[in-house]
């Protein structure tokens, strides 16, 4: 089907093509007066990288503010969480609370902790078989 009406101007996009779409593309934005089309893409490909390198320094400043490193109120693992937020500790699996730079076990409402520590007796005695307890009992919320 040889129809004489189907001409078409082809342009090739290597070589000579390439060139010419590039002088045609300047000239219209010279003619029309769209310099400001032109001075804002330098100026948004100008300020992509300002903006990456503020994100990285913001983000590293949060990270600063917001990193707790501290010891597991339980076992005494030392592990890292974000402020404000809950936590696992990775050795014993207890549940923490991270607030103010520091970690705080969470116990259900109602629940007394006990601290013990183990006292021995008095020197120059032999109580081999007797051990002297002393315990401390704590309000909620106390460590």
């Amino acid at each position: 089907m040889n129809d004489p009406f189907s001409r078409n101007i082809q342009f090739s996009s290597s070589g000579i093509g390439c060139f010419l779409t590039f002088i045609l593309i300047a000239a219209l934005l010279t003619s029309v007066g769209l310099g400001w089309v032109v001075n804002g893409f330098i100026i948004l490909i100008l300020l992509i990288p300002v903006a990456i390198a503020l994100g990285v320094v913001g983000f590293q400043w949060w990270l600063k503010r917001n990193l707790v490193e501290a010891d597991c109120p339980v076992c005494g693992y030392e592990f890292t969480g974000l402020n404000n937020s809950m936590a696992r500790c990775p050795s014993c699996g207890e549940v923490v609370q991270i607030t103010e730079k520091k970690f705080q076990r969470q116990t259900p409402e109602g629940t007394v902790e006990v601290a013990a520590v183990e006292v021995d007796g008095p020197k120059g005695t032999d109580n081999a078989d007797a051990k002297t307890v002393d315990v401390q009992v704590l309000e909620p919320g106390e460590d």
